[in-house]
């Protein structure tokens, strides 16, 4: 966890229930670090660009917090620079409850997950958008690559601070064609031992 990203996580009723529960201490020189936002780092580039999911929060003005998935093709959440991310937000179900919440506050918080590798990476940032309108070559230029989905605005998110989390409690799974691959390539191996084992017996494997 960065300096800062306990700075911004951490306000007074958080550390009093530090306090009470015996981490304060672990977590008290978080407080002395500088207060620049986060870099995004080579690792953490990578972790980012990899993702084909994402879930992004928000709160509206009556206090509520949204929660929204959000999908594309691996890299559809792009690294613009080392304080950037972006993407295309590309139409959906016309609800634009995020689009609204963004309008009230631009802190939005992302939470990034790989259930293949148990790793988790946790982000606040500020978020800006940009409608097809005002500036269709930086939207344009956030739409992942031959992508039929309809782009309605592009969405940048200046980072504040990011957090990665410990692997426990991260059920561990494989993407569905990963599975499929590997069972095809066992399925695969398996019936040239057979043919190899029939062989060997003198017997004439079937088809």
């Amino acid at each position: 966890m960065t300096g800062h990203y306990g700075q911004v996580a951490f306000t007074p009723l958080v550390t009093e229930h530090q306090a009470i529960h015996g981490s304060a201490a672990a977590y008290a020189p978080m407080a002395e670090a500088g207060d620049a936002p986060d870099r995004i780092g080579r690792g953490e580039a990578a972790f980012i660009t990899s993702r084909d999911s994402f879930f992004l929060a928000t709160v509206n003005e009556t206090g509520w917090p949204y929660v929204q998935h959000r999908g594309g093709p691996p890299g559809f959440l792009k690294v613009v620079d080392e304080t950037t991310l972006g993407f295309a937000d590309f139409r959906g179900n016309r609800q634009y409850i995020t689009r609204g919440n963004l309008d009230h506050d631009e802190r939005v918080s992302l939470f990034l997950i790989d259930y293949q590798l148990q790793a988790r990476m946790k982000i606040f940032g500020r978020a800006r958008v940009v409608e097809l309108e005002d500036d269709p070559e930086l939207v344009g230029s956030l739409a992942p690559a031959g992508s039929a989905a309809r782009v309605e605005r592009g969405i940048l998110i200046d980072v504040e601070a990011f957090d990665w989390n410990c692997k426990q409690h991260i059920p561990q799974l494989v993407p569905l064609e990963t599975a499929r691959h590997t069972v095809a390539e066992l399925a695969e191996r398996i019936s040239e031992l057979e043919a190899e084992l029939a062989a060997a017996r003198g017997v004439t494997a079937e088809p």
